[in-house]
């Protein structure tokens, strides 16, 4: 399934880019978000950055809703926003019944909500990841109240052994290329190193088929089942995470500039990296 992915950091004129795992194996996704940051450290990096207790949230290109009631727990108000309708189904049965929380369906580059509306964006693992993302920076800039913050998770390409892996199906990809363009745009970045479990090697199989190609799949599949300590039926690596934050000025500064590249307003462009 990952084979076709280095085309996808070549730019062109796209609105939306089918998510090649969570759109297609959706319940195998919904094991490897379970398998993820089993210890929390992203949420306890989120919370130092902006906590979201008595605010309002915007979880944009929420997928099927995974991460939603996380936040329903403290915030005053949830919106999920996510581009691809059967997820958007899917995201609303999740969280049928949880007050104050709702799913629409939109894209980063046109969110369908009013100006100043959200305390807090989180986006994971979708739509920033680096040059071309600039027309959804805009739109974030604009639902964003005075002092909200926009959080970008994102998985490290540089860490081992998940990056390892990521950059074999990803020659074109380049890490560098990606933090300038971030450090540029006024984000601050922190790394954070997190556990994956999983309750056995064939859930991490399933997994590691969905984001890999067959070749690159085989090969993280035997590091991991043989690095495992004895008798222990599951599998655990560590994988590392960029945690990228950018707060809105809340008092009289000047905006900043929005798009400094040659990228139209409706161009969505950047890769989708697992």
């Amino acid at each position: 399934m990952a084979d076709h992915l280095p085309s996808r950091w070549r730019r062109r004129p796209v609105d939306v880019l089918p998510s090649p795992n969570i759109w297609y194996h959706r319940d195998v996704y919904e094991c490897e978000n379970e398998a993820q940051d089993v210890d929390g450290e992203i949420w306890r990096v989120l919370r130092s950055r902006c906590d979201w207790t008595g605010r309002d949230v915007l979880d944009l290109g929420c997928g099927d809703g995974f991460h939603l009631s996380r936040f329903a727990g403290a915030a005053r108000s949830v919106t999920g926003v996510e581009p691809h309708p059967p997820l958007v189904a899917a995201a609303r049965a999740r969280v049928a019944g949880l007050p104050g929380v709702r799913v629409r369906h939109g894209a980063a580059q046109r969110i369908p909500l009013p100006d100043a509306e959200v305390d807090l964006v989180h986006a994971r693992t979708a739509y920033f990841f680096g040059p071309g993302c600039e027309p959804g920076l805009a739109e974030v800039e604009r639902v964003l109240r005075p002092g909200g913050t926009l959080a970008v998770v994102d998985l490290d390409v540089t860490a081992d052994p998940y990056g390892r892996w990521m950059r074999a199906d990803l020659p074109d990809y380049d890490p560098a290329e990606v933090d300038s363009f971030f450090a540029r745009q006024g984000f601050r970045c922190e790394r954070v190193v997190t556990r994956w479990r999983f309750a056995s090697a064939a859930a991490l199989e399933s997994v590691l088929r969905i984001e890999f190609s067959a070749r690159v799949a085989e090969r993280a599949l035997a590091e991991t089942v043989r690095a495992r300590a004895p008798g222990d039926r599951g599998v655990e690596f560590p994988v590392t995470y960029r945690v990228l934050s950018r707060d809105k000025p809340a008092g009289l500064v000047p905006a900043r500039a929005q798009s400094r590249s040659a990228v139209s307003p409706g161009s969505g462009t950047s890769p989708r990296i697992p």
